[in-house]
């Protein structure tokens, strides 16, 4: 596993759009938010192009990327946003560059294609959290904290399960130890049969969700069962699935619950890490204790 220097003050960390398009509007609250921290942020050369639902062509979301990662004077890649896309441009990612000078890349939501592909071509352990297009009536005061807590300092992350999240009653007790894989379940599946599709065997695996509706999760999940990819799980940390519901009496937690439930390992629902209100950070790709019967998922720093 490479772990990234965290990010001190002057740091200069690149802006990027590898999915979906931004607006200005947004990332200049996220640029302002992030020279409130110390950091330097700036603009990727291409960061605000558009074609239809991508942020530009692929190659100028690739070379965006690429140019981070080569460059000794940028020290982390925050991602503005989600959307579509990542899946794009991850095979045109310079890995050696990766290695050669490993930085932390925050991020969510597409973005878990980017750090999947870089687990799997550098085993770089990245940062899933909020974008630099920043919502502050989506992500409070506490997801800013959580976010600079995850990329500045060197502590373990902590996420506790919330009562008044969707996904709480989702819990099967116990303890598991693994690394933190996954993120966006509509990701994670559309990696299967990919280079990029982690071994889950012995992991954490980490699923959240936004605008699915329970029929789609259960197809999702599903589908992740008969491929043979949950098999050897250690746990499984459930984030938040947000606006996932439709005019069936079956909800979101109800496929949650048959999906998971018998898999045989810790299942903890609740975690605040997704597309909902008050988004927390958490690190992935590294080793993490999920402890259902406590309501915690507590994982090892991303950076060093």
């Amino acid at each position: 596993m490479l772990r990234p220097p965290a990010l001190r003050p002057g740091d200069t960390v690149l802006l990027v759009s590898p999915s979906g398009p931004t607006r200005p509007e947004r990332v200049a609250r996220g640029v302002e938010l992030l020279t409130g921290w110390g950091l330097r942020p700036v603009p990727a050369p291409h960061a605000y192009a558009r074609r239809g639902y991508l942020a530009g062509a692929d190659e100028l979301r690739a070379a965006d990327l690429n140019a981070a990662f080569a460059d000794p004077q940028v020290r982390g890649v925050i991602c503005t946003r989600g959307g579509y896309g990542a899946q794009r441009v991850v095979d045109a990612l310079d890995m050696a560059a990766v290695r050669r000078d490993p930085k932390v890349v925050a991020g969510f939501s597409d973005i878990t294609a980017l750090q999947l592909a870089l687990w799997r071509g550098a085993r770089l352990a990245g940062v899933h959290g909020p974008g630099a297009a920043w919502r502050d009536e989506r992500t409070p005061l506490r997801s800013a904290e959580s976010l600079h807590a995850a990329l500045m300092t060197t502590a373990p992350v902590t996420v506790a399960a919330v009562p008044g999240e969707e996904t709480f009653g989702v819990r099967v007790p116990g303890r598991a130890t693994g690394t933190l894989l996954g993120g966006n379940l509509c990701l994670l599946a559309a990696t299967l049969g990919t280079a990029d599709m982690p071994d889950l065997t012995g992991a954490v695996l980490l699923v959240e969700d936004v605008q699915e509706p329970p029929y789609k999760v259960d197809r999702m999940l599903t589908q992740l069962r008969r491929a043979g990819a949950l098999d050897g799980l250690a746990g499984v940390a459930v984030g938040q699935f947000t606006d996932c519901a439709d005019g069936w009496d079956t909800t979101v937690v109800d496929v949650l619950t048959d999906r998971l439930g018998d898999l045989g390992v810790p299942v903890l629902g609740g975690l605040p890490i997704g597309h909902g209100l008050g988004q927390l950070t958490v690190p992935v790709g590294t080793e993490a204790i999920l402890d259902a019967t406590a309501g915690t998922l507590t994982a090892a720093p991303a950076v060093r």
